[in-house]
């Protein structure tokens, strides 16, 4: 008689109790404990490959951070929610997937769902909305697409991750129902309809407990209410704690080689700290994955080589997720014609200007840094678009009024010696950053034998005048420019919170070199490798920065407004720097940096057909947005940003994006601007009140409110039929050209009456979106599901979702504030 039949999960399983069982406690604390920056220890006994990840939101990083093996770049998390497709997320997750395998990684360590609380927060350009349903929605589509190639993913941060100030340390004090309501629930939602492989724990406390002691959090809520059955790795030099990390449900400790868990961990069972079961459990987990991922014998991978997902062209992807992300905020008709898209008639030329317009700003700065293979710029986009003699480009204004790290006009490589001089090995350098951790290094050379780096190449600068040469990092450091030393000295660890901040030292000016346009100089960094004891991980992190001449601001901007008077549109880029967002700090303002605003207003008041493209990963102010034509947001728009952004200006395609937060006219209205710990503790006072909610509930106007964005054709919504379970909307595209719409279901509960125990809530909210597309003329229906926790709060005295019954509104529109049709329903 034959047994039932076993299933893969079955075979995944029984393979990795066996496994289990063959491991001694030094080997499975050893499992739990990164061996180096980006890895687990290969167990061979027992058919277990070393598990890689890897950071990934945008691009494949892989265990190299180097130029020689390029990753494709796709625009930053904020542009892919801008898309609102979970379909597109999915693609591009399976895209990141192919990369992942292509350099042997197994685990990605995203994404990042953590919400935009404050427009103040220095990483959101890394994270996808204010809103937690659009979140979660994003948040399933990527985590399906990258576990469709089979690879791992860890969503992070887990949870209330929301700013970077003081991360490592703050107490981030949220009330339940906040806590549940938003920001848990983007995880939530992603754990049940996704079913991730990992979740990542952040640095913060949440209420009084570390997060990677979170025995509630972790234990209670992720696996036990949710049942999550993957792994929790620890954001990296989280875990501070053996047996609390152990105890609060953490599985692994990374990175390596030290940790809170390897020796530690075992000492802690022997000496009767905590229970071998634990350590059974955390190990399990770890196994689980290795077993989906391929990397254990005898378990069946959940995708199989034969069954991966077609190949996806990166280049073609990174293009189509651009412009479908791009926001067209606004769009002015002026003699009956729309400033976008560029009629050919009307437009014979077009003046363009703005650093960042030749100088692309493609991702954030921080982990998910990635190295492209190429970089389309707007210049390059527009130039490739455009008839030849179409185009002028002037600077304008540039955004980088500090050091930067050099890149235009360098070549250089890192060369690598050992303490007696020989040369251990070389690497060339696609700009004057080495950030080498780990595995980092070039071949042949190893953190035993290196005892300095050298930048070594040449400069050819693009202007002549004085340039401005500086350094970060920590250790003795030597600068040399024209064969001349112009600096030396040494620097220590700084005593910032952070200690990635602490390791990567200031940005600091050196020396000024007058110097002559498309003159070659010779230019070298050295460093003698410092050694810190004690120090978590083996790093080498140092830069060569520049600054070119500082022309007079005025000059450059009467140079641009002079270019646009005699052309018939002019495209202004204004854009954001590494030194106002990135990760590892919140921002204090929402300026624009330089003079980029007073480039914008001259250039508008030479040319009324200007068009301003916002090249940011988040909210800025934008002081002359109704005295310009056209404002199209591009956030990070990735590797074929240039390219997307002529597709989209030309009208060859539209551009499809809506917002995903709320963008203010200024900081001040801000309903949530606090970022800073006071005590070591941050208080969200503002409850359930973060984004689009507060601004309802503060009866302040935005610049631009959430789910905005334009197209190019016109859209009529006819009919919309509603339940508790469903919205059926019917539209009409209007317009002359075939176009796509974002269609949004709004909840607006009726007024909770008198009742002083009645909990307040927001004035609407987001239930629920699809989008509809239609040729000219045509009508096209879209049903759209609504969940029965879109009628739910969460009831702090009873610790449980409770549905809240009355009356509702369901309404369908364009955005949070030009909604077209509503439908009352009883629930």
């Amino acid at each position: 008689m034959t047994g039932a039949p076993t299933t893969p999960d079955h075979a995944r399983e029984a393979a990795v109790e066996a496994a289990l069982g063959k491991l001694d406690l030094d080997d499975k604390t050893r499992l739990v404990a990164g061996q180096d920056n980006w890895s687990l220890p290969a167990l061979p006994e027992i058919g277990l490959a070393s598990l890689v990840m890897s950071d990934g939101p945008i691009g494949v990083r892989g265990v190299r951070w180097t130029a020689d093996d390029p990753s494709v770049a796709l625009p930053s998390p904020t542009a892919l929610a801008a898309t609102w497709d979970p379909e597109l997320a999915r693609r591009a997750g399976r895209l990141l997937a192919q990369e992942a395998r292509r350099k042997g990684v197994h685990v990605l360590l995203a994404p990042t769902v953590n919400l935009h609380r404050s427009p103040l927060g220095g990483r959101h350009f890394e994270a996808y909305s204010e809103d937690p349903y659009l979140t979660g929605e994003i948040g399933t589509g990527y985590v399906l697409g990258v576990q469709d190639g089979g690879v791992g993913t860890t969503v992070k941060h887990f949870v209330a991750n929301d700013a970077e100030t003081d991360r490592f340390t703050v107490d981030n004090i949220v009330a339940p129902r906040a806590l549940r309501e938003l920001y848990l629930a983007p995880f939530e939602a992603i754990v049940k309809n996704a079913h991730p492989w990992g979740i990542m724990a952040a640095y913060n406390q949440v209420n009084g407990y570390s997060m990677t002691e979170h025995r509630y959090l972790q234990n209670e809520v992720l696996r036990g209410e949710w049942g999550f059955d993957g792994f929790i790795v620890s954001d990296w030099l989280a875990a501070r704690s053996t047996t609390g990390a152990l105890l609060g449900g953490l599985d692994v400790a990374m990175p390596g080689p030290k940790t809170v868990y390897g020796q530690a961990l075992a000492a802690a069972v022997r000496a009767g700290e905590v229970d071998e079961s634990l350590v059974d459990d955390a190990v399990r987990n770890v196994l689980r994955l290795a077993a989906r991922v391929g990397a254990l014998d005898d378990a069946p991978a959940v995708v199989a080589e034969s069954a991966l997902p077609a190949h996806l062209d990166g280049d073609a992807l990174a293009r189509e997720v651009a412009r479908r992300s791009f926001v067209l905020v606004r769009n002015e008709v002026r003699d009956g014609h729309p400033a976008l898209p560029l009629d050919p008639a009307r437009t014979r030329t077009v003046a363009l200007s703005g650093a960042a317009a030749r100088d692309a700003r493609i991702l954030g700065g921080g982990s998910a840094t990635v190295f492209p293979p190429h970089v389309v710029s707007p210049l390059d986009g527009l130039t490739a678009a455009l008839p030849e003699g179409a185009l002028s480009y002037h600077v304008g204004a540039d955004p980088s009024n500090q050091l930067g790290v050099a890149a235009k006009g360098f070549e250089l490589r890192a060369v690598c010696r050992a303490a007696d001089g020989r040369e251990l090995g070389t690497t060339d350098l696609p700009s004057g950053m080495v950030k080498w951790v780990g595995a980092d290094l070039p071949d042949t050379v190893s953190y035993d034998e290196l005892h300095s780096v050298e930048f070594t190449g040449t400069f050819t600068p693009r202007e002549s005048g004085d340039h401005t040469f500086g350094t970060q990092g920590i250790g003795l450091l030597v600068l040399t420019v024209g064969g001349e030393k112009v600096w030396e000295g040494e620097e220590g660890v700084g005593d910032s919170s952070d200690p990635f901040n602490a390791f990567f030292g200031e940005r600091l000016e050196r020396a000024r070199v007058t110097l002559l346009e498309g003159e070659r100089v010779d230019v070298s960094l050295h460093l003698t490798v410092p050694r810190l004891p004690g120090a978590p991980m083996d790093a080498v992190a140092f830069s060569l920065l520049h600054l070119g001449p500082r022309r007079d601001p005025e000059e450059l901007i009467a140079e641009a407004a002079d270019a646009a008077r005699a052309a018939d549109t002019a495209v202004v880029v204004v854009a954001t720097t590494t030194a106002v967002e990135s990760e590892g700090f919140d921002r204090t303002g929402l300026e624009l940096p330089g003079h980029q605003n007073a480039l914008v207003a001259a250039v508008a008041a030479a040319n009324p057909n200007t068009v301003v493209v916002v090249n940011t990963g988040s909210p800025v102010e934008l002081p002359w947005r109704d005295d310009v034509a056209a404002v199209l947001l591009s956030w990070f728009p990735g590797q074929e940003g240039g390219a997307a952004l002529a597709d989209v200006l030309t009208g060859a395609e539209e551009p499809g994006g809506r917002l995903t937060t709320t963008w203010p006219v200024a900081l001040a209205d801000a309903p949530v601007t606090d970022t800073t710990p006071t005590d070591g503790e941050l208080h969200y006072t503002e409850g359930v009140f973060i984004g689009y909610r507060a601004w309802e509930r503060a009866g302040t106007t935005p610049a631009y409110p959430f789910g905005h964005g334009l197209g190019y054709t016109d859209w009529e919504y006819e009919t919309l039929d509603a339940t508790t379970e469903r919205a059926t909307v019917t539209l009409r595209n209007t317009g002359a050209r075939p176009g796509r719409e974002t269609v949004q279901i709004y909840l607006a509960p009726e007024a909770a009456g008198d009742a002083a125990d009645a909990p307040e809530r927001p004035v609407r909210w987001l239930a629920g979106f699809a989008s509809a597309e239609a040729g000219p003329g045509e009508s096209v229906e879209v049903t759209i599901p609504l969940r029965p926790r879109a009628f739910e709060i969460w009831d702090e005295h009873d610790n449980a979702w409770t549905a809240v019954p009355g009356t509702y509104e369901v309404q369908a529109g364009r955005s949070l504030t030009d909604r077209r049709l509503s439908a009352p329903v009883r629930r």
